[in-house]
């Protein structure tokens, strides 16, 4: 337990995903229980598309824009979102010492490029050869295959300025815990007062579902909530940064709490059968006694991979009768920013007192109606990394 003067609030949220943007529009589409889905540009692989956004709003000069790719827009929005939430945006004297970290993957690949290299190597005489000659001339010069997973935060810095300490991590759903645990971290520790983390995904490409489906990971035809599925994943669009902030920071500058992160913790079992389950138990052993009594709730981040999603499912039922929702159901998967997504969201339950709807009629999640100020975020990776949360109701 931190010294109350070491507490970490959550002061500002920015999210973007299928749903809408922003905190109201997350809210308003959790509560009618809306599931927004493109089943036919991708199929037979469903897809959590995200809306059209302004970008002026966040982005506003067109050449920054146009250098960006489509992950790269969505973080940078998300997190102007996060700044002008917490009351920070544009004052430079704040974004000056603020640090950041961000959890990215290795960005988008050429399609085109790769679309090219697939259909014509098998019919060179020396496809070795070939695919040296494609990769040294098709691709721009300064990048790789992909773009580099820093350049969300030297766009974040650009756009709006935050100019403190920088770290990226990459690593999929490990990296979005990570990100979290660690701004946590220093904040309590005192190593830092005010810190940006999260991350983007742009999950309409062929090349991640192509990936992704390689390894037996993806959702075919008809979508079903997560809890539903025999096994899949579906993706979704996502941006989510939070900005957190030591208590005492926040109070002398008249910023009010959101929520408050409790404690963020951080496993990568290496997934024998029953390691997700016995992770996930370990680290809420480790959260005791805040997690008894009446008021609290858990937020999952299950994927609907398998055998993860299963074994998170065994978990939860372990921890007796609590009120739980997958936000994939209503989200899709988005890798690195799931986490920061879902803490957000629990941040937005708490604020309002009461739990949204469950997406599913299987009867594993339930109705509640009870009081709630405590929630324990999950994150199960599809593949390895474990994680969670508590995020408590704020005085």
């Amino acid at each position: 337990m931190v010294d109350a003067a070491r507490e970490v609030w959550i002061t500002g949220i920015g999210i973007v995903s299928c749903l809408g943007e922003g905190a109201d529009a997350h809210w308003q589409g959790l509560a009618g229980q809306t599931v927004n889905i493109d089943a036919a540009r991708f199929a037979p692989f469903p897809v959590h598309a995200l809306v059209p956004l302004e970008l002026d709003k966040q982005i506003p000069k067109k050449g920054d824009q146009r250098q960006m790719e489509a992950w790269q827009r969505i973080g940078v929005y998300a997190a102007g979102l996060a700044l002008a939430d917490a009351g920070v945006k544009g004052n430079a004297e704040l974004l000056g010492r603020m640090d950041m970290i961000v959890a990215a993957g290795g960005g988008e690949r050429d399609i085109a490029v790769d679309g090219t290299i697939l259909s014509n190597r098998g019919k060179a005489a020396d496809p070795g050869a070939y695919l040296n000659e494609r990769l040294m001339s098709d691709l721009r010069p300064t990048l790789f295959l992909a773009q580099l997973s820093n350049l969300l935060a030297g766009n974040i810095s650009i756009v709006h300025g935050v100019i403190g300490s920088s770290r990226t991590f990459m690593g999929e759903e490990s990296a979005g815990v990570d990100a979290v645990r660690i701004a946590h971290a220093r904040i309590a520790d005192g190593a830092s007062e005010l810190a940006l983390v999260g991350g983007s995904h742009n999950g309409e490409r062929e090349d991640l579902l192509l990936l992704y489906d390689a390894g037996g990971h993806m959702l075919r035809g008809d979508f079903k909530p997560v809890w539903e599925r025999t096994g899949g994943m579906v993706l979704g669009s996502l941006g989510a940064f939070l900005v957190l902030e030591a208590r005492d920071h926040a109070q002398a500058r008249g910023a009010k709490p959101l929520a408050r992160l409790s404690s963020v913790k951080s496993e990568r079992s290496a997934r024998p059968p029953g390691a997700v389950t016995g992770a996930l138990t370990k680290m809420w052993q480790s959260l005791a006694p805040r997690t008894a009594g009446p008021g609290l709730a858990i937020v999952s981040g299950a994927t609907g991979a398998e055998p993860a999603t299963a074994e998170e499912r065994a978990f939860l039922k372990s921890v007796g009768d609590l009120p739980m929702r997958a936000t994939g159901s209503y989200l899709g998967h988005g890798f690195e920013p799931q986490f920061a997504m879902n803490i957000a969201l629990a941040s937005l339950a708490l604020g309002r007192e009461k739990l949204f709807p469950p997406a599913t009629g299987s009867g594993i999640e339930q109705g509640y109606e009870g009081p709630l100020d405590r929630i324990v975020v999950t994150a199960v990776g599809h593949w390895r990394g474990e994680g969670l949360a508590l995020v408590e109701r704020a005085a």
